[in-house]
């Protein structure tokens, strides 16, 4: 079992990781723009499913490289530091941008994939969630239960938005000003990636 240290560490990463614009936030934000809060909640369940599944392969396979490769994590770290960096200068220089409400809402398997291929995943299973979470089956479910109950209400908050922009209830929103604070808050997190993998 992880420690609390550990798992409040663990749920940190979650929760900035999870809250970071991407392609799976942006098809949950504009299905809540086109069809509502309400007709939008199966949505939360294909993207629980996807991170569930992309989350899980890249984890076992992950576990089984770092014995015959010992430097895999700390790389993966790097990477995964580095990778934050850029979408943090990334969505320093971008606004948001949300499909037209006009156009027709993706479903429960188009969600289901992006998630699949989302990027977060080995994210995920290579830098935030801990090793042993794919080695031993309590750890993993603890790790997975901790996931899920964070993912429900940050995928909610994500389609809750998207129907607050289509009501005209945000109108007093910056999207410009909303990018960089998201922005500054990743590239803090990148630094603190690249300062566990080096120390």
């Amino acid at each position: 079992m992880l420690s609390p240290t550990d798992t409040a560490l663990l749920a940190l990463g979650i929760i900035v990781v999870l809250i970071t614009p991407g392609p799976t936030n942006t098809l949950l934000a504009a299905a809540g723009l086109r069809q509502g809060a309400r007709r939008s909640l199966p949505l939360i369940g294909a993207e629980l499913a996807g991170y569930l599944v992309s989350i899980s392969a890249w984890g076992r396979f992950l576990a089984h490289a770092a014995h015959t490769l010992p430097w895999l994590p700390s790389v993966l770290r790097i990477a995964s530091g580095l990778y934050i960096a850029y979408l943090a200068v990334d969505m320093w220089r971008a606004a948001v941008a949300l499909p037209d409400s006009a156009q027709p809402a993706n479903g429960p398997r188009a969600l289901f994939v992006a998630t699949l291929l989302n990027p977060k995943a080995l994210l995920f299973a290579g830098t935030i969630f801990p090793s042993i979470a794919f080695e031993h089956l309590a750890t993993y479910g603890f790790a997975m239960s901790l996931f899920a109950c964070l993912l429900a209400p940050i995928a909610l908050a994500w389609i809750s938005f998207g129907a607050a922009l289509g009501s005209g209830k945000l109108t007093w929103l910056d999207p410009v000003k909303m990018q960089r604070a998201a922005s500054i808050v990743l590239g803090m997190f990148s630094l603190s990636l690249a300062w566990a993998a080096l120390h």
